[in-house]
C-alpha cells in the first residue's frame, strides 16, 4: 500500500508522558517544556489533563500551567478531561480542545476511571453537550485496543463498535492505544483491517506505548493501512499509573527519524526536538529512552 506523503505527529508528553513520572516537575518548568515543544514546528501538543489531583497528583497544576504556556498560532494544546466537571475547570481555563477516553476492557476501564465503558461513554455524552455549546473540539481517546494488562487478547470485534460510537458522540478523530505495548505487526494488522473496513482512515490516529519494542514497526503497518496522525512522547516518556507493565510511549525523535527516512513530511525539527527531550530529561533527573536523541548527543 502507499504511504502517507505527510503525517501529523501529535505529541503527548507533556500529559501521558508526565502523568506517571516519580519525580513532580514545577508549573514553571512544564511551561518552559511545552514552549520549546512548541518551538520545534509540531502542530498538536497535549499540554495537560484536567483530572483530579487525588488521583493524578503530577498534572495538578493543569490550570497554571494552561494559563502559562505561550500558544503559538498554528498549534492547538488541547487537554484531557475525565468528566463533566474536569470539563468545567478547563472550559474556564479557556481550554478549545480537549481529549476524553473510553477502554476497550470493562476490567481497565474499572481500575482506570471507577466506570464500566458504557459508563464512560455515558461521561463523553455529557461532555459532549458542552463541547458542542461552545465548540470545542473533541478527540477519544481509546485504551487496550489490543491487549489488557488484566483480560489479556483484546478482540477487534470489540474495539470497532467502540470507534463508531464514539465518532456518534461527536469526536473529531479516535487515537487507537496500545496501552501496554504488546502489539506486534500481525495483531495490528488484524485490528487495523478490521477497523478500516467500517470506519474512514482519516478519522483514527495510533498511540503506541513501546514496551517490548513493538511500536515503530507496529506505525508502519498504521502508515501502510494510510493513518496519518500518530501520538508519540518526546524522549520516551510516560507510562498509565493504572496499567501495570505499561512502559513509556514511542519516542517522538524515534518517530520522525522513521518518517524522515520514509520521506515523509512532518514540518518537525529533529535537532529542536532532540533539545527539548533532553531538557525534560535533565529536569526529571532520568536518561532519555529515544535511540535517536542517545545517537544523537541527546
Amino acid at each position: 500500500m502507499k504511504l502517507p506523503s505527510s503525517v501529523q505527529i501529535v505529541e503527548v508528553g507533556p500529559r501521558d508522558g508526565l502523568q506517571n513520572q516519580a519525580k513532580i516537575l514545577p508549573a514553571a518548568v512544564k511551561i518552559d517544556f511545552i514552549d520549546r515543544l512548541s518551538a520545534t514546528g509540531l502542530s498538536v501538543i497535549e499540554a495537560t489533563a484536567f483530572v483530579s489531583p487525588k488521583w493524578i497528583p503530577q498534572l495538578a497544576d493543569h490550570a497554571e500551567v494552561f494559563a502559562g504556556i505561550h500558544k503559538k498560532s498554528g498549534v492547538r494544546y488541547p487537554v484531557l478531561v475525565p468528566n463533566v466537571k474536569g470539563m468545567q475547570v478547563a472550559m474556564a481555563a479557556g481550554v478549545t480542545d480537549i481529549a476524553v477516553f473510553s477502554a476497550a476492557s470493562e476490567t481497565f476501564s474499572q481500575k482506570n476511571t471507577n466506570c464500566s465503558i458504557a459508563e464512560s461513554l455515558a461521561r463523553i455524552a455529557e461532555i459532549m453537550i458542552l463541547a458542542k455549546q461552545h465548540n470545542i473540539r473533541v478527540r477519544g481517546y481509546i485504551s487496550c485496543v489490543v491487549g489488557c494488562p488484566f483480560e489479556g487478547a483484546i478482540a477487534p470485534g470489540v474495539v470497532a463498535p467502540l470507534v463508531e460510537k464514539l465518532l456518534d458522540l461527536g469526536c473529531h478523530e479516535i487515537s487507537l492505544g496500545d496501552t501496554i505495548g504488546v502489539g506486534t505487526p500481525k495483531t495490528v494488522r488484524v485490528l487495523l483491517d478490521a477497523i478500516c473496513k467500517k470506519i474512514p482512515v482519516e478519522k483514527l490516529a495510533v498511540h503506541f506505548h513501546d514496551t517490548y519494542g513493538q511500536a515503530l514497526v507496529n506505525i508502519y503497518v498504521a502508515l501502510e493501512h494510510g493513518i496519518r496522525v500518530i501520538d508519540s512522547s518526546v524522549a520516551g516518556l510516560g507510562g498509565c499509573p493504572y496499567a501495570p507493565g505499561a512502559s513509556g510511549n514511542v519516542a517522538t525523535e524515534d518517530v520522525l527519524y522513521l518518517l524522515q527516512g520514509l520521506g515523509i513530511e512532518t514540518g518537525v525539527d529533529l535537532k529542536k526536538l532532540v533539545e527539548a527531550g533532553r531538557f525534560v530529561c535533565e529536569q526529571l533527573g532520568q536518561q532519555v529512552a529515544s535511540k535517536v536523541s542517545l545517537a544523537l548527543g541527546g
